[in-house]
């Protein structure tokens, strides 16, 4: 038997969420590109914490999440993003701009070292977070966390001032 709408609303998952934050709507639509990514986030068995930066950090970001340095430096700057491989270039540098920001579980971490809690990301990262004050912070980076603004039922959406290190 498949599920009533009234019992798919009753647990919604962080795809669910996600884009009806408009604080996040740009990863929001991200996430939404990319099937591993999807998938994982639509699914209620397979727990997730979602540090989606502000629409505001990615904005100001220096770079674009499609842009890799590495990619300017091998095949110059007109030509690193051109035709069809540099579009497959593109699009795997922004799986792993939103792969990054994408935890591993939820709650996630039991004590990494020093005095935070650790995972590690979708991409492979192993991020932490630690409390100073009344303040998060999520390490590498000492990115500031806005809000823990959404617990559903297979996660977390935390809202980030920043960005992670993504490449």
């Amino acid at each position: 038997m498949g599920t009533t709408p009234s019992q798919e609303n009753s647990n919604p998952t962080l795809s669910d969420v996600l884009p009806k934050n408009r604080l996040i709507n740009v990863f929001a639509s991200l996430t939404r590109q990319f099937d591993s990514v999807e998938s994982r986030l639509n699914d209620p068995t397979q727990n997730m914490t979602v540090l989606a930066p502000r629409n505001s950090a990615i904005m100001d970001l220096p770079r674009k999440p499609w842009e890799n340095p590495d990619d300017y430096a091998r095949y110059g700057e007109a030509e690193a993003y051109e035709g069809s491989e540099g579009q497959d270039r593109a699009k795997k540098n922004l799986e792993r701009f939103v792969m990054a920001h994408v935890v591993v579980g939820s709650p996630w971490g039991d004590g990494v070292e020093g005095e935070g809690r650790g995972g590690e990301t979708m991409a492979g990262d192993k991020v932490g977070w630690v409390r100073r004050g009344e303040k998060i912070y999520i390490q590498p980076g000492d990115v500031e966390v806005d809000s823990i603004a959404e617990k559903v039922s297979n996660g977390e959406v935390w809202i980030l001032n920043g960005v992670l290190n993504y490449a």
